[in-house]
């Protein structure tokens, strides 16, 4: 049984070449892996400036619109809320003049009214004093 240390050696030979194509293969791999990844990266970068960037400015421009807008609103709001309180106001003022100017109308008047009841009253009251009370047994 005698060992052939030549056939070993050319297997070791074999072996060892494989190795070295598999480790160029996979530095290969890398470096092709990594030059692809550039590539991506570089037409994101490029699809980013031409397309996305543009986009974005004129997002931006209409979001500033957006708030001029609405600052524009706001203060309009604020203004008209002023107006309608000093209206409102003003109403509530008009009103309770008024309510009182016709109050005080209606208080002379029913005050002539009860005056003049008053002297009716007391222009019948006046003839009845003079006639004689009737006695208790008329009565009934």
């Amino acid at each position: 049984m005698g060992v052939d240390l030549g056939t070993t050696n050319t297997f070791l030979g074999i072996m060892a070449v494989v190795s070295i194509l598999e480790a160029l293969l996979l530095i290969g791999m890398g470096v092709g892996g990594f030059l692809m990844f550039r590539r991506v990266m570089q037409l994101i970068h490029d699809l980013e400036a031409r397309q996305i960037a543009p986009l974005r400015e004129k997002v931006d421009g209409i979001l500033g619109d957006v708030r001029t807008v609405t600052a524009s609103i706001s203060q309009q709001t604020a203004r008209v809320n002023h107006a309608i309180t000093g209206t409102m106001d003003r109403v509530d003022g008009t009103a309770h003049r008024v309510s009182g100017t016709v109050s005080d109308s209606i208080n002379q008047v029913v005050g002539v009214a009860r005056g003049v009841l008053a002297v009716v009253s007391s222009l019948f009251s006046t003839h009845s004093k003079h006639e004689p009370p009737a006695s208790v047994g008329s009565r009934l």
